[in-house]
């Protein structure tokens, strides 16, 4: 807050009025550059030093698939790879993931083939709203990668940062075991493309 000399009141007799003043909280930052493999791709490009992994990844390069959720590190809608271990984006700056391998939602199917947590989230109604389904499918494939047969104290054990407000989490918990299965049978997901069997065979409308 501070007065104007210059400004005249009602009167017009020249009495000063006070002014608001808005101050920058902080500074402008600088400009940097940001390098690392996403989803399999070189990118480089810029970004100011004190970027939030999580805007670079949404706002500069277009990667919508990571949610923002808490902006805290509690709800876990942000997790991504780091060099293959789960990371919340939110309380990252961008310049810590520089040089690094990051995989996000996007990265974990094979072309058209899904992961199988992908998968068995759909068949075992692991995903309802599908808001925190992100975080969840990153933070399973990061655990089923370091352990495909893990326990069902394991499976919670692993995704206790995330929330979910619709599930109750038993359907996430079968959908882990379920792509448990196919990791440890060898099995094969198909391509997500192929034309599905018609479920309502004789409907003719």
């Amino acid at each position: 807050w501070g007065q104007d000399p210059n400004a005249q009141g009602a009167s017009g007799l020249g009495q000063g009025i006070m002014v608001q003043h808005r101050l920058p909280m902080l500074p402008p930052s600088d400009e940097v550059d940001w390098a690392a493999s996403v989803n399999g791709n070189a990118i480089s490009t810029r970004v100011e030093s004190n970027a939030i992994l999580l805007d670079v990844i949404r706002d500069s390069l277009g990667i919508l698939g990571t949610k923002r959720g808490c902006d805290m590190g509690t709800c876990g809608c942000c997790s991504i790879l780091i060099d293959g271990s789960p990371r919340l984006s939110c309380l990252m700056l961008a310049q810590e993931a520089d040089g690094c391998e990051i995989t996000t939602v996007e990265g974990l199917s094979e072309g058209h083939h899904l992961h199988p947590i992908q998968e068995t989230f759909t068949e075992c109604g692991g995903s309802q709203c599908g808001f925190c389904t992100p975080g969840f499918l990153v933070v399973i494939s990061a655990l089923l990668e370091e352990n495909p047969d893990p326990t069902d104290v394991e499976i919670k054990s692993a995704i206790e940062g995330n929330l979910c407000r619709c599930t109750g989490y038993q359907q996430i918990v079968d959908s882990v075991k379920e792509a448990s299965g196919i990791l440890c049978r060898g099995d094969t997901v198909e391509n997500s493309t192929e034309p599905k069997s018609d479920p309502h065979p004789g409907f003719t409308g």
